[in-house]
């Protein structure tokens, strides 16, 4: 007990952290003490990885999320650590212990018919305005654009000869992306609309009502109200939109590599995530049309 107290003063005094983070400590190591009482007799000084291993274990059979062990071990490396320092033990018991593989969330994404019912059946403004508002779901929906690179497409990065638009991404990597037929129409409405305005900063497809550069909290506040009308997701975010475009390519047959290369990502890895949302539909579709199922 003196050894936690005096870490946990440690913590407190001279590490700075919070009260809360220190409870939440304290109570870690209770538990791992009185499981080193019961189940093997000894102290948390003389604890080596198999018994640590088989805490971690036990805490995950009792229901624990991985999250929570996770911060389990955080505690115990952090903790054993000190005690290095303090010279109270010689090896460290947790240098082998990794992290638990915690879920990743799926990625939310509008259905199919609630976008339909956005872009098709959703009343804008006949004006410029409401066609630049529909313009931007459009350009979300159908290209998987970012935010910020949406707000900073300019006009000369719109290529209706080759049908296509060049979008600047992270890490200043550019990549072009095809134009549907539909999507060039808008673009050819709102720029009939846009010529009439007054434009402030002209070098930019998107402007205010008042001829300005396009602010991320003024889309996202758009996008917002807009989804709200066909969705009750608990997130309706421009990013949103970026997840359905790559979540329903994927569910009409669109190869992954291309998936990857439309959003930007630098890595396959982050294209996959769209994988579950896929096989979910896949096995919806399975079980309401096979006869066994």
């Amino acid at each position: 007990m003196p050894l936690t107290q005096n870490y946990l003063d440690y913590l407190l005094l001279e590490k700075r952290y919070s009260s809360h983070t220190v409870k939440a400590y304290r109570t870690d190591l209770r538990i791992f003490e009185s499981y080193l009482k019961e189940m093997y007799s000894t102290s948390i000084d003389k604890a080596n990885h198999a018994m640590i291993r088989s805490w971690l274990v036990d805490e995950l059979n009792k229901g624990n999320a991985a999250r929570t062990v996770n911060r389990k071990i955080t505690t115990l490396k952090s903790f054993y650590k000190y005690l290095i320092k303090e010279k109270k033990i010689k090896e460290n018991p947790t240098l082998k212990i990794s992290s638990s593989k915690t879920s990743k969330k799926l990625p939310q994404f509008v259905g199919l018919a609630d976008m339909n019912e956005l872009l098709d059946k959703l009343k804008f403004e006949e004006n410029f305005s409401g066609s630049r508002d529909k313009l931007i779901i459009e350009v979300f929906y159908s290209t998987g654009v970012r935010l910020s690179e949406l707000i900073n497409i300019k006009l000369t990065d719109v290529d209706s000869q080759k049908s296509q638009i060049k979008v600047l991404g992270k890490r200043n990597k550019e990549r072009l992306i095809p134009l549907t037929k539909e999507l060039q129409k808008s673009i050819e409405s709102y720029m009939t609309l846009r010529m009439k305005e007054k434009a402030i900063d002209r070098s930019y497809l998107f402007l205010t009502d008042s001829g300005k550069k396009l602010n991320p909290s003024m889309v996202y506040r758009k996008v917002n109200d807009l989804l709200k009308n066909v969705t009750t997701l608990e997130k309706k975010s421009p990013h949103v939109l970026r997840h359905t475009f790559a979540t329903h390519m994927l569910n009409n047959g669109a190869d992954l590599n291309v998936i990857k290369e439309l959003l930007g990502h630098a890595s396959l890895s982050a294209t996959e995530v769209y994988t579950h949302n896929s096989i979910d539909q896949l096995k919806e579709i399975f079980n309401n049309a096979h006869p066994r199922a």
